[in-house]
């Protein structure tokens, strides 16, 4: 999975065409003429993004863009009522507004993305520290109800801008030449080789996907995989495509929560799921890992978004697209997962810039397929993508966010390698 913050404009030329449809000027109802309260809110909002090279535009064409340069594209507001919500609460208007084209991009939309979320406090705001203390309990019925959201928006979906495999997470560009396809099989084969996976050892993965690392393993490392997931439209593909490779026997593909993990395993594998289970719940995975996982020998990995500094999900992204997440720092995860759970690490690789070009992969294929999603889904669908797509790249090129490997074994194990030369000593897929 992945998630990200799209830009705001409450952080401290000559440009062309518009990613998406073009901005009506004068929404339905709304528009009018621009009086002076207008014109000062729209050049404290300009003055605050001016070190981005972004013109802010109002419905009228108006600017007082002064930047330092020539600008590098435009955010056109649509109304009134959209450049207030862009002074009171830019975290989440800016996505509200963008989807419900009330306020438009001119220019290509990642790179004035990029340009805003560069501007991003690195300190969290009030607002930000007070949904902190709020966070809400992700329950087991809550957990299906936020996966089903956005996991079972249908399978044809997806399948229209992911890679063959259907995997939605980070891919790994061993080489800068590599398609989005051999990046994924070749993170895949990352993750397996980081385990030392062995013949007839045994995994438990959380949070499995539509199943392309689960058949992996057992495709390629003869390993016996039972993988959980609480996502029907994913459980249905993944257990018809064991099927169809003969791979039934060596994959279980589970209807179930993490918590109910039961049984001692060699291998814990969790790719995309951890941003799903929620602060408060951080001390019942560490139980899940204390007690599934095998004493003398066991191994796990954790493959997750992350941050710097604690700092909750976007506003507009949990509303919207990732309802119930919670991108953790490593020290969150350390101290609060593997800590408790008796877990020393062992090994840890940040791939950000990984997950930007992947981003940047599927913002082209979605892009290609946008006019399908549309007729399916409805414009308003269509632009949150695209935005959502867009923002996601532009926070893991900025540094906003991270991607972190997280290698690591009980406290009584010793590590799996000595060193990190075996991960590269053959880069190849082996059959």
């Amino acid at each position: 999975m992945n998630m990200a913050m799209q830009p705001t404009l409450g952080a401290a030329g000559e440009f062309g065409g518009t990613v998406g449809p073009a901005l009506d000027r004068s929404p339905s109802g709304v528009g009018g003429s621009v009086h002076l309260p207008d014109r000062w809110l729209a050049a404290l909002l300009q003055r605050r993004i001016d070190p981005a090279a972004v013109r802010l535009e109002l419905w009228d064409g108006s600017s007082t863009y002064g930047g330092p340069r020539q600008p590098i594209g435009a955010v056109v507001v649509g109304d009134r009522r959209t450049l207030v919500g862009l002074a009171a609460n830019s975290d989440l208007w800016f996505g509200e507004a963008y989807m419900n084209g009330r306020l438009g991009v001119r220019g290509p939309l990642e790179p004035v993305v990029e340009a805003l979320s560069a501007l991003t406090s690195p300190y969290p705001s009030w607002r930000e520290r007070l949904k902190l203390a709020l966070a809400g309990d992700n329950s087991e019925h809550k957990s299906r109800d936020n996966v089903h959201h956005h996991y079972d928006l249908g399978n044809a979906f997806y399948q229209l801008w992911l890679d063959r495999e259907l995997v939605y997470t980070c891919a790994y560009f061993a080489e800068p030449t590599m398609t989005l396809d051999e990046a994924q099989v070749a993170k895949l084969d990352l993750v397996c080789r980081k385990l030392r996976l062995r013949p007839g050892e045994s995994v438990i993965e959380a949070g499995c996907g539509w199943g392309a690392l689960a058949l992996h393993m057992a495709r390629h490392y003869g390993v016996r995989v039972r993988a959980f997931n609480v996502s029907r439209e994913q459980l249905e593909y993944a257990r018809d495509r064991a099927a169809r490779e003969g791979l039934t026997g060596r994959v279980e593909f589970i209807d179930d929560d993490y918590r109910n993990v039961s049984g001692q395993f060699d291998v814990f594998a969790s790719i995309g799921m951890l941003e799903h289970v929620g602060l408060r719940h951080f001390e019942t995975l560490a139980d899940v890992l204390r007690r599934c996982l095998r004493r003398q020998g066991g191994r796990g990995l954790l493959h997750f978004i992350g941050r710097d500094i604690p700092r909750p999900v976007n506003t507009w992204i949990t509303r919207r697209i990732f309802p119930g997440s919670y991108t953790p720092t490593l020290a969150e995860v350390t101290t609060r997962i593997l800590g408790p759970a008796a877990m020393s690490t062992v090994d840890v690789e940040n791939l950000r810039l990984h997950y930007a070009q992947t981003l940047a992969h599927w913002a082209q294929r979605f892009a290609v397929a946008r006019d399908q999603v549309r007729a399916t889904y409805g414009e308003s669908f269509a632009r949150a993508w695209e935005l959502y797509l867009a923002g996601s790249q532009a926070s893991f090129a900025t540094g906003c966010m991270q991607l972190f490997q997280v290698l690591f074994v009980p406290r009584e194990s010793p590590p799996p390698s000595m060193t990190r030369a075996d991960l590269f000593a053959s880069p190849e897929l082996h059959a």
